[in-house]
């Protein structure tokens, strides 16, 4: 299974600088503020990097990213320049700004759980009285975190943000209104395939010129939640859960299992048709939200097959 899945690289790239190793993804910096990011098929759930990959994974979110990139630079610029692989993104550098805008439009996921314990504030939002889980917000709702490099993200509140000079007011306004302009163009999008966009989430950056652009990647399942739009009001109704297409339901089987990624918890055993189960949950994903069929990529050497088309791109260059 392990031989279908790429989990790290290391690529060989004429003017290599430096490397970031996200949770998901590894970030070449290149000379002439050339970034190249590689989605890797590891899956995280609380934070927590699981110990397999699921195949094709990092496919999906690559081009699912670049898809939804390309329908909204019309909002807002973004870093995104070529997709030379099926996993791999090419762009601009810039500096990220050291929050993710997380936007709601359903009581779902962490705000549900949140919302369970007794609390009516998140991140210095009030959530009104009487919701039960999964129920639409009349206004979506801003609730930011802050970007963490190793460890859990935390809530922050806007004031907060503010106040500890993490993002200028001015610069923080800027964001909102682009994470509520891309949340209504997603949501609009989602509308098309039959789905509910729930809650996603934006990271952004500054370029050495001063430019907010749009970074890292949107509207994929793992920075997105979304529901199927026809059966939702009748599972609202009788009380039922929502069908999700998001990695929540990776969530909901480690809670089951008992993690949350707590400390003193151990992870689940993940076998290999679970593996395959959620990839398959994955390609599915990707037909419904984008409308078209996945191709799936040769998974023979992936490392390899990178390594040749990235270095076929920049030699055409």
């Amino acid at each position: 299974m392990q031989s279908r899945t790429i989990i790290k690289t290391d690529l060989n790239l004429e003017g290599f600088e430096s490397k970031y190793i996200g949770k998901v993804r590894e970030v070449y910096r290149l000379k002439n503020n050339i970034l190249l990011m590689v989605s890797t098929d590891r899956l995280s759930a609380f934070d927590v990097v699981l110990p397999k990959g699921i195949p094709y994974k990092g496919q999906i979110l690559n081009q699912i990213a670049a898809q939804m990139m390309e329908t909204t630079s019309d909002i807002i610029p973004n870093w995104l320049e070529a997709t030379p692989d099926p996993n791999v993104s090419v762009g601009k550098s810039c500096t990220p700004f050291k929050v993710e805008m997380v936007i709601r439009g359903y009581l779902s996921g962490h705000a549900a759980r949140t919302y369970k314990q007794g609390n009516r504030m998140l991140c210095g939002v009030t959530m009104p009285e009487g919701m039960i889980e999964n129920d639409r917000f009349e206004t979506p709702i801003i609730t930011p975190s802050t970007k963490a490099e190793e460890g859990h993200d935390e809530d922050i509140s806007r004031e907060e943000i503010i106040e500890q000079g993490i993002v200028s007011e001015l610069d923080y306004i800027q964001l909102e209104e682009f994470t509520r302009a891309l949340f209504q163009r997603g949501t609009e999008i989602a509308r098309k395939q039959g789905l509910i966009l729930v809650d996603t989430k934006y990271e952004f950056g500054k370029t050495a010129g001063g430019k907010i652009i749009l970074i890292d990647e949107i509207h994929t399942p793992d920075s997105s939640r979304y529901f199927y739009e026809k059966s939702y009001s009748k599972r609202q109704e009788e009380g039922l859960p929502q069908k999700q297409l998001s990695k929540e339901f990776v969530r909901q089987w480690l809670i089951s299992n008992g993690f949350q990624g707590l400390e003193g918890q151990q992870l689940p055993k993940m076998d290999d048709d679970r593996i395959e189960s959620i990839s398959e949950r994955y390609i599915e994903l990707y037909e419904k939200i984008t409308g078209k069929h996945f191709v799936k990529a040769d998974l023979n050497a992936i490392e390899k097959r990178i390594q040749t088309n990235v270095a076929g791109y920049f030699n055409q260059k």
